[in-house]
């Protein structure tokens, strides 16, 4: 692997620039990738395919179901002018005793309507956020398979089906999530139509003292007018590790506006080790979202994840 290491990182700063890039097929659909890695004996082919099946970045987000850890919290929900109508900042902890687990206040302070007059969130941001990384008492019997792990709108409704949209939009961008009008559909990058309106790139670069591919995901610059309508994630990029193919980084922009829905969500995501298992460490997004006689929501936040403990 060093040997493979050292020829791809040396093909790339010694070929010409003209020849740095080309398209291959996989399965019926054409990648861009460096002439290095093409010119390799990389299995680039599996490659892509493991990046299209990836469970880890969910998988990630489920382990911190089965740990301990501390988190700085942030969350900022501005009006359309862009002044702070509400904010929210704390420290808190999470415990796991026995197979359950709690979450412990160490530190809050807040401004605005940030909860209402019974102590409840006033914000959708506000309870997507707490469904991430805070508990409503104690919680126990959870684990991080995801094997056989399907999110799922089945038996939800109203406002509760639209958290676990959102929820699959977080962890599964660029897979379709049902459900949405008009939009479900267009959010799969994998299926006949999205690689007709997508370009998608593999790369292999140095990557914090280390080597990842990095795979991105973008829309092709000579769409049309109705072929731009389909259009919503602006921009997906992931950073694989060289050696275990799990996510370490991911950023993603998605925007729609339809006669139902209307959003604009940008997303960073940073990951760590912990004792051999994967988890977030940092997790950035901002954008807004409407829905059909609701009126539109704007927010943003930061999580800060440390102190992790198995």
């Amino acid at each position: 692997m060093k040997h493979l290491v050292t020829c791809l990182l040396l093909g790339f700063f010694c070929l010409p620039l003209a020849a740095q890039d080309t398209s291959v097929i996989v399965d019926h659909h054409k990648f861009t990738l460096p002439q290095a890695v093409v010119q390799s004996k990389l299995d680039y082919a599996a490659i892509l395919r493991r990046i299209k099946n990836d469970t880890t970045f969910y998988k990630a987000f489920r382990t911190l179901r089965i740990i301990e850890y501390s988190s700085y919290n942030y969350i900022r929900i501005p009006d359309k002018k862009g002044n702070t109508k509400a904010t929210y900042n704390s420290t808190t902890k999470q415990h796991r005793i026995d197979g359950c687990r709690t979450t412990e206040v160490v530190q809050q302070q807040t401004t605005g309507d940030f909860f209402d007059s019974k102590g409840n969130y006033n914000y959708t941001t506000a309870e997507m956020y707490a469904g991430l990384f805070f508990t409503k008492g104690k919680i126990c019997g959870e684990d991080n398979i995801v094997t056989g792990t399907v999110l799922t709108t089945s038996g939800k409704s109203g406002m509760e089906k639209h958290k676990e949209q959102l929820k699959m939009l977080f962890f599964n961008p660029g897979r379709k999530v049902p459900g949405i009008p008009f939009i479900g559909n267009k959010l799969d990058l994998y299926d006949e139509d999205a690689y007709n309106l997508y370009d998608y790139r593999l790369d292999f670069i140095s990557y914090k003292g280390s080597y990842a591919y990095v795979f991105s995901i973008k829309p092709k610059e000579d769409l049309g007018f109705f072929q731009r309508g389909n259009i919503v994630v602006d921009e997906m990029t992931t950073w694989f590790d060289y050696n275990t193919m799990e996510v370490l980084a991911r950023n993603y922009k998605l925007s729609y506006k339809a006669g139902v829905y209307d959003f604009d969500v940008d997303m960073e995501v940073e990951m760590t080790r912990i004792d051999g298992l994967l988890v977030p460490k940092i997790l950035r997004y901002k954008g807004n979202f409407g829905i059909l006689f609701k009126k539109k929501e704007r927010g943003e936040f930061t999580a800060t994840l440390f102190d992790f403990k198995k």
